[in-house]
């Protein structure tokens, strides 16, 4: 006989007791853990559980009895809609302290290795306008927020399975069917903003963002009303037809503004007037690109941008060191704050000027090239080489005799016969994505047996389990965890590594 299927339930007047990973809370319920979103530690609420498991279930907040005295008011209209910020109802320094629990948890717990006494934390001294890169999607389908909706009524306990089935079918509407409708403010074209959570057809519709600072707001609700005005047509996902698909912004310290609109038809007379409407509306964008893309995903890195107005790249600066960023160049979106993790990096190095440094997974070479002056010589490797011939553009510019940049795989590139025409590393920096460093490479890092290894990490669980690995010949000497992004969980954190005695 099939077993039949339980019933999802609301729990009543649950504490949620502390912060858990990916921005969400828990609480305790019936010996298991329960993870709830949108939740402060000392909210008490009743939950809607979507998940229920063994040891664990996940739920959804949807009345709240008592607010905790840790929150903070929201600044953003969209929080709750646009899932970019979800950290805003906790107060900063309540974020900072729980990002330096998260990366001594994931050292302490994964890592299983012995570590020193960790440095405090360093916050941004900016916790709004910070990044300087952002793209916006134009959309058929808008999201509808959920101020627009009813409110959902929980079911009472001892519903029948039917009244059951009724409340987990309203929750469906409420996030998925309802979200179907078009933007009845924009003409029925749809929406502007960023792809809503869990869904890859609907666009949060954006009105003011805090993210970026300005013209962002500025070029995105000028091309919004140039399309309405112009009877413009917003991407179709669904069914792959439309013109406007993405503008993409980067805005430099330096004060250098580059927008690149992306549209979805290979017809210049109806871009080129855009363009132009978009330059004398916004004096302040330095360099106009535009990128036709037909094909079914956002991807550029097969296409090539065409510069309209200037030229077509921008200039970023970190201490003195200048970057030449492009349309596709990869560079870290906080410049204030990653100014802060490069001098920690290079502080973690221990240069005196004799040094061979081995720069591993380094993009467009900024690490490299921002240790270099206390460096003898720089060798950058990474699998892309769109990326390192942007490093060796980049090294260019900032007149660098001492470094080389190979495109490939660490493990194939480093051999001994490498090893005998460059040298062995003396200091080895690695900045892996967030999935941490394969296996086979941790295993050719302990074969290098660079004397100091300066881990930089975007993901402190996957840098515990690499650190884990590395322990069979080095220890732990210093960790510094560095926020490079306020309102969200994500903490970087930088390791250095010593050989043991």
């Amino acid at each position: 006989m099939p077993r039949k299927k339980k019933r999802n339930t609301v729990l009543e007047k649950l504490l949620i007791e502390n912060y858990a990973a990916e921005g969400k809370s828990l609480a305790r319920w019936e010996g298991k853990v329960v993870f709830v979103e949108r939740t402060v530690p000392g909210d008490v609420v009743d939950v809607f559980l979507f998940k229920n498991k063994k040891d664990w279930a996940e739920g959804y907040p949807l009345v709240f009895h008592e607010l905790s005295p840790k929150r903070a008011t929201p600044f953003c209209r969209h929080y709750g809609d646009c899932g970019g910020c979800q950290w805003q109802s906790v107060p900063y320094v309540e974020q900072l302290s729980f990002k330096f629990q998260q990366v001594q948890d994931a050292l302490k717990r994964i890592g299983k290795v012995p570590v020193p006494e960790f440095m405090p934390i360093l916050g941004c001294e900016e916790d709004r306008h910070y990044r300087n890169k952002l793209e916006y999607t134009f959309g058929t389908y808008r999201y509808v927020p959920e101020s627009e909706l009813p409110p959902p009524t929980p079911p009472q306990e001892g519903l029948a399975d039917t009244q059951g089935q009724q409340f987990e079918d309203s929750q469906k509407m409420r996030k998925l069917k309802l979200s179907e409708s078009k933007n009845p403010l924009s003409g029925g074209r749809g929406a502007v903003g960023f792809h809503a959570k869990g869904l890859f057809d609907k666009i949060v519709d954006i009105s003011e963002c805090h993210l970026q600072p300005e013209p962002s707001n500025k070029v995105r609700e000028t091309v919004r009303q140039y399309a309405l005005e112009n009877d413009l047509s917003f991407y179709d996902v669904r069914h792959h037809n439309g013109f406007l698909r993405n503008l993409q912004l980067r805005i430099c310290n330096t004060g250098e503004v580059m927008v690149n609109v992306i549209v979805g038809e290979d017809d210049f007379a109806k871009t080129e007037p855009l363009l132009q409407y978009l330059l004398r509306q916004v004096p302040e964008i330095t360099t106009l690109l535009y990128t036709v893309n037909t094909k079914k995903n956002d991807s550029l890195y097969d296409l090539e941008p065409i510069a309209y107005f200037g030229k077509g790249y921008v200039i970023e600066k970190l201490e003195d060191f200048q970057f030449k960023i492009g349309p596709k160049s990869f560079f870290q979106t906080n410049t204030r704050q990653a100014e802060k993790l490069y001098q920690v990096t290079r502080d973690f190095a221990e240069l005196t000027g004799s040094e061979t440094v081995y720069d591993l997974y380094c993009g467009t070479g900024s690490i490299g090239i921002f240790v270099s002056a206390k460096a003898k010589k720089i060798i950058g490797v990474e699998v892309i080489a769109e990326a390192i011939d942007d490093a060796k553009e980049n090294a260019q510019l900032n007149n660098l005799q001492s470094s080389e940049f190979f495109a490939g795989d660490v493990i194939k590139i480093c051999n001994d016969d490498f090893f005998v025409e460059h040298g062995r590393p003396d200091v080895l920096i690695t900045d892996p994505p967030r999935a941490g460093m394969h296996p086979k490479l941790v295993e050719k890092l302990l074969e290098m047996a660079a004397p100091v290894i300066v881990y930089v990490s975007c993901n402190p669980a996957t840098q515990g389990r690499d650190l884990n690995l590395l322990g069979e010949k080095y220890e732990v000497t210093k960790v510094q965890p560095v926020d490079m992004f306020p309102q969200t969980h994500h903490i970087e954190n930088v390791v250095q590594l010593k050989l043991k005695k």
